[in-house]
């Protein structure tokens, strides 16, 4: 028996709305994410401090939502190409990260998690492998520290345009190589999926067992749904690989200046930012109805 999208739990990213998410604002933001009717969030952790395990936890028990951490990559934050007290601060905020994720109940912690977005450069054949063999040193302890906490860190890979270090399914699977097992694995992102491969579904299944998270939107960055994204073969191919996690819906604000131009998002994506969350949980929920789904969202 697969597990079908209706069976999997179907989640929104708070940059949906804001940036960054606080102490201040998660309580009612959640509160609104569970009142459309979804089932988990995704919780950015853009600076150590913006966000204490206790007042997420409470969040959490009030509205039932399932968690996830997902990390941003701020400039000054990268493992490969640079200095030993750059790659030492980003690993402690990778901890961060993974202790907020551990101590909030989320399975996973994901993210770009090599170097920061936007920052690309070319690269010999050479210097890849390089790149691939520091990746590995300099994610290790932070993936032994997962391991301690009982959480799984997803790599994420990014379109050209935001990294030209990982792109590809294939070139995370190349440059993790040995690392790969149950606290590191994959996060993947339909967005950058839409650029990067030739095959959404084919890309989800050669990730298969090292699939930990997977984000959704339409292929111009709004509502999944009613865009060029073959969803039923991507829904087939996160069956065929097992994947039971759930079904993030990541997309971003124009309102809000710091986030529109890491994501450049320049026109709003849909009427109100609260229609793009509802129209793409409709349609996510459209993809199977024929699993009963028990939410844990509040009414």
């Amino acid at each position: 028996m697969t597990t079908s999208a209706r069976a999997r739990q179907i989640g929104a990213n708070t940059w949906i709305w804001t940036s960054p998410l606080t102490d201040e604002t998660v309580g009612p933001l959640l509160q609104r994410v569970a009142g459309l009717g979804f089932d988990a969030v995704e919780l950015p952790l853009e600076t150590p401090g913006d966000l204490t395990s206790d007042v997420v936890a409470q969040a959490l028990a009030d509205t039932g939502l399932t968690p996830c951490v997902v990390g941003a990559m701020a400039p000054g934050r990268d493992l490969v190409a640079t200095d030993a007290a750059t790659i030492d601060a980003t690993r402690d905020y990778l901890r961060a990260c993974v202790d907020l994720a551990a101590e909030v109940g989320a399975a996973a912690v994901c993210g770009p998690f090599y170097a920061s977005t936007g920052r690309v450069w070319r690269m010999t054949a050479d210097d890849r492998r390089a790149a691939s063999t520091q990746l590995r040193e300099s994610l290790k302890p932070v993936v032994d520290h997962a391991g301690q906490r009982g959480v799984a860190i997803g790599i994420e890979p990014l379109n050209r345009y935001e990294t030209s270090v990982i792109n590809t399914v294939d070139q995370a699977l190349d440059a993790l190589g040995d690392l790969l097992g149950p606290s590191l694995g994959l996060a993947l992102d339909t967005y950058h999926l839409n650029i990067e491969e030739r095959s959404s579904a084919d890309a989800v299944r050669r990730a298969g067992e090292h699939l930990v998270h997977v984000q959704v939107c339409g292929n111009d960055r709004g509502a999944p749904g009613g865009d060029q994204t073959d969803w039923p073969a991507l829904v087939q191919a996160l069956d065929d690989v097992a994947y039971a996690g759930p079904l993030v819906i990541e997309s971003f604000t124009a309102d809000n200046a710091s986030i529109a131009t890491a994501a450049s998002i320049w026109r709003p994506l849909a009427a109100t930012q609260d229609d793009l969350a509802r129209d793409g949980l409709t349609f996510l929920r459209s993809l199977d109805d024929r699993v009963p789904l028990t939410s844990g969202a509040a009414t």
